[in-house]
């Protein structure tokens, strides 16, 4: 299976290393991807997912999309455009969004997102993220166009509520989940429009692939199917 993986916020294609052996180790053909970056143009949320899109175009199998955090909402939005090609979603930390979902505001500097540091995050998200790793991967992270993270993301065809879904939670459990979603009003009902979908607690923080490489590569290889 060809296994498309699109990473958050900041992240490039090297995000998910840790992943690929088990996933080769399984059969799988996994694909990492970096998203257009701002020297590409003025870009929004729609465009990263023409890039996927593209990619499971010139693949031409059908595909298992991986979306970590915002990069969810990019799957999802590719999972709308091709329904017919993708065999599963699988969402790292993240939640299926709604048609006109942003991901978040963030400070735009002369046209672009810079990496706000790991201490601009809630505890909950970057506690079991070592001292060497932050530093590591700080060095590692990529400006975002500016808009992307606060453009309206286009889900057009009701044929994405087959698409099995998996969500792979840092923090929330099956029954935890839907309760912290009947906050997000129409997060909520894109949810529950849902027909084959599993949440999988990770007993994690917001980066799993960063704070336990090894168990997150097992747990997200099981997932793909």
């Amino acid at each position: 299976m060809d296994v498309i993986l699109v990473p958050g916020l900041w992240l490039d294609a090297s995000s998910w290393d840790a992943v690929i052996s088990s996933l080769t180790a399984a059969g799988h053909r996994p694909r990492p991807l970096t998203l257009p970056g701002p020297a590409v143009g003025d870009l929004v949320i729609d465009d990263w997912v023409d890039a996927v899109v593209g990619e499971i175009d010139r693949l031409g199998t059908e595909v298992v999309l991986v979306g970590h955090s915002g990069g969810g909402n990019v799957v999802w939005g590719a999972a709308d455009r091709r329904p017919d090609r993708v065999a599963r979603v699988v969402l790292v930390d993240s939640a299926v969004p709604p048609a006109g979902a942003t991901i978040s505001e963030f400070p735009v500097d002369e046209g672009v997102v810079h990496f706000p540091g790991w201490d601009f995050f809630d505890d909950d998200d970057v506690s079991d993220i070592d001292a060497d790793t932050r530093q590591r991967t700080a060095r590692q992270m990529v400006d975002v166009p500016g808009r992307v993270p606060t453009s309206p993301l286009t889900l057009t065809d009701e044929r994405r509520y087959g698409i099995p879904v998996t969500i792979l939670s840092g923090r929330l459990d099956a029954e935890t989940l839907p309760r912290a979603l009947a906050d997000w009003g129409a997060f909520a009902r894109e949810f529950d429009r849902l027909r084959d979908v599993e949440v999988e607690h990770l007993d994690s923080g917001h980066w799993p692939q960063f704070s336990q490489p090894e168990r997150f590569a097992a747990r997200l290889t099981a997932a793909v199917r």
